[in-house]
Formats: structure tokens, C-alpha cells, sequence
């Protein structure tokens, strides 16, 4: 290995890129509370990390009721999630033209509702929104064949560019079950004090072994490719915080419960 090749790995994953982790972490924070005061249901539903995705129901009282209360309540219509701010549009042709590296996408091509999201690795409400809504939303319209769902690299710090590029270096099919294990144990990666180790074993645990992890890692046109889809998102279609949403073209940022996503998914069938 040269001493070029060496220093790319330290470069993504030294543990500088702990500050670089706070800045976004502060970024996705503020973007979080800009987003909320546009979405009060939203808020209600994700911004605690221990809150559940949908809300349950609230038991029925066990003294009696006047006559007529019960039907009154059964006929009444049941809540409905409010609908996020959309914050403009693109060309969904443009959007849907290839970049620098072949697509991440999940549901049929020709589906209803498109939904492209950018997300950084290390952002906590891209974490919040792979692990309490994506698989609910999964499996209701992607499985379905409502929604085609695609996945586009923004990472906002360079333990970020390194996680995605070993999620790109996965076996084939692998892509998304390695975002996922490392969305759920982001806090054991993102912050530890040598991200190199932290994300080794992570890796090894998706079938990795020591050379092919530093092969990734050294790999500065993957790097390079992940930047650009980064930029493209950037310059072209003004993603400026993460996660943010295209459904079918339209701008959303910050994260979505279940209910959300899915009032927003419905509106477009």
C-alpha cells in the first residue's frame, strides 16, 4: 500500500472527524427544529428518540357513559397526520437522470410514487427515520409496488463518506441491510474515539475481513463518486440538510413518522 493510499483511510476515519460529527450533528438539529415548527405532527412523533412511530390509541374509560357517547365516538372520523411544508419542487426528469454511481433503489420502476432521499450516515434523523419508519413505510407501498424508494449518498463529514463506501462495497444485494446495521449502531461508530476500529468491526460483522475493508477505503474514485452524488444534490436540487425527501419531485426536509410519510405518500396515488 503507498503512503497515498495509506492516508486516505486516516483521513475518513482519524478521529478529527469527531468535531466534523458535531458540526452536522448541530446542522441536522437546527434543520430538525425548522422543520418542526412547519410540521407539529411530525414533531410530535419523531423528535424523541424514544417516542414510537405511530401513535396508539388511548384505552376506553370503564365507567359508564351516557347513552349514545359510544356511537357518537365510533362514528367520529379518526385523525389524520398533517401533511408536511413543501418547500418547492424539481424536475423530476433531472432528478431521475444517472449520477456518478448506480442507483440505490428499492420497488417496481414504473411505481405511482417516487421518493429519492439524501442522507448522511452520521445524522441522527437519518438514523431516527431508517430505524422507526422505513421499514413500516417498506413494507406497506414499496413491497406493494406504490412507491419506488431510492437511497443517495450526502454525507456531511468524512466517517459519513466512509461508511457509505463500505456500504457500496457490500456484497451485491447488501447495500441496504449494511445502512441499516450501521443506522442502528451508529452511536457505537460515529463518535467513537478510533472510528477506523469501530468501523472494522462493524464491517466484519457484514462479512468484511481486514483487506477487503482497507481496499475500500483506499478506493478514491468510490470516494471521489460519493462526493459527486453529494454535489450533484447540492448544486442542482438544493439539498442543504438531511434527511431530505423528493416525493415525486416535490422538496421535503427532516424526518417523517410513519404516519406522516404515509399521509404525504397517500395524497400522490
Amino acid at each position: 500500500m503507498s503512503a497515498s493510499e495509506t492516508s486516505l483511510p486516516k483521513r475518513l476515519l482519524s478521529g478529527v472527524a469527531i468535531a466534523a460529527i458535531a458540526l452536522v450533528l448541530a446542522a441536522c438539529s437546527d434543520e430538525k427544529k425548522e422543520a418542526a415548527s412547519k410540521a407539529p405532527a411530525e414533531t410530535s412523533a419523531s423528535a424523541d428518540a424514544t417516542t414510537t412511530a405511530s401513535t396508539t390509541a388511548t384505552p376506553a374509560a370503564s365507567q359508564a357513559k351516557p347513552a349514545g357517547t359510544e356511537v357518537a365516538q365510533a362514528s367520529a372520523p379518526s385523525a389524520k397526520a398533517e401533511l408536511p411544508q413543501s418547500e418547492g419542487s424539481v424536475d423530476v426528469q433531472k432528478l431521475m437522470e444517472p449520477g456518478a454511481l448506480p442507483e440505490m433503489a428499492l420497488g417496481e420502476a414504473n411505481a405511482p410514487v417516487t421518493i429519492v432521499e439524501y442522507m448522511s450516515m452520521t445524522c441522527p434523523h437519518c438514523a431516527n427515520f431508517h430505524n422507526k419508519t422505513f421499514d413500516a413505510i417498506k413494507a406497506k407501498y414499496v413491497d406493494s409496488g406504490k412507491v419506488r424508494f431510492i437511497v443517495r449518498e450526502f454525507p456531511f463529514d468524512p466517517r459519513a463518506a466512509a461508511a457509505f463506501m463500505l456500504a457500496r462495497c457490500a456484497p451485491e444485494g447488501q447495500y441496504f441491510p449494511m445502512i441499516s446495521m450501521l443506522f442502528k449502531q451508529q452511536e457505537q461508530w460515529a463518535a467513537a474515539e478510533n472510528g477506523r476500529d469501530a468501523l472494522l468491526q462493524m464491517s466484519k460483522l457484514a462479512g468484511f475481513t481486514q483487506e477487503s475493508f482497507e481496499a475500500c477505503l483506499t478506493n478514491q474514485k468510490l470516494l471521489d463518486d460519493v462526493n459527486a452524488v453529494m454535489q450533484r444534490g447540492a448544486k442542482e436540487f438544493g439539498v442543504k440538510s438531511t434527511p431530505t425527501f423528493f416525493v415525486n419531485g416535490e422538496h421535503y426536509s427532516g424526518d417523517m413518522s410513519v404516519d406522516v410519510l404515509s399521509a404525504l405518500i397517500d395524497s400522490k396515488l
